[in-house]
Formats: structure tokens, C-alpha cells, sequence
């Protein structure tokens, strides 16, 4: 018995990675105006600022912090707020099991964004 224990927990640790060997750079995001106008929108973090038309599915680069978005709908209406960055459970395997999270630290990859997110614009 304390050997089925053994071969689990040694299987369970060469099994684990960190989130970097896993994750991309990027995560999707698909957005969308509260509205259901489309528009254009500036969307920043730290890694990154790109111009996207609305709705659409981009491609953003993790981050640990917000990603930003400063929005214009084709009804000149404007938006202006964040999204904000989760960490994700890969995370965990990480730190405990191989390297403390340094690496995913310093390349934000554990972290993600919501997979959608739809963006307030007042009437």
C-alpha cells in the first residue's frame, strides 16, 4: 500500500508543470458592446496596446494587470474602464511542484482573462 502512495505522488510530481509550459502568451477575449453597436476600441496592459474593432475575438496578452479599453461606438458613444486579470490554477502546481512560480511570475503566463467580456456603454 505505502508503495501505490509512493508511485501516485512521484507520478504526480514529473506530471506537473508550470503554467509556462502550457500556456501561450496570449489568451482570447471575445467583446462586445452592452449596446450591440460596433466600434473601436484601445486596449492596453502593460505587454501590450492594440486597436480593435468591436465586436470581435482578440487575442491579449496575459498580464497581471488590467487590461484597459477606451471605446468609441459608431454612435459616438464612449466607454472607458478595465478588465480585470485572474490568476490562473496552473499556478499552483507551479509553485508547489516545480518552481516556485518565478518563471510564470516574471512572464505573467499564469495569469488570464475573462474568456468574454461585455463592455458597459450607457444609453
Amino acid at each position: 500500500m505505502p508503495q501505490k502512495i509512493l508511485l501516485v505522488i512521484s507520478a504526480s510530481l514529473c506530471l506537473s508543470g508550470c503554467a509556462t509550459l502550457t500556456n501561450d502568451d496570449n489568451v482570447p477575449v471575445a467583446l462586445s458592446f452592452s449596446t450591440g453597436d460596433s466600434g473601436t476600441c484601445v486596449l492596453r496592459n502593460k505587454r501590450q496596446t492594440q486597436n480593435v474593432n468591436i465586436p470581435t475575438v482578440v487575442q491579449v496578452r496575459r498580464s497581471d494587470d488590467p487590461l484597459q479599453y477606451t471605446c468609441k461606438t459608431a454612435r459616438g458613444k464612449e466607454a472607458i474602464g478595465a478588465i480585470p486579470s485572474t490568476m490562473g490554477g496552473k499556478i499552483v502546481a507551479s509553485a508547489v511542484f516545480l518552481d516556485f512560480g518565478i518563471v510564470d511570475a516574471i512572464t505573467d503566463k499564469h495569469r488570464e482573462y475573462p474568456a468574454s467580456f461585455v463592455i458597459p456603454v450607457t444609453r
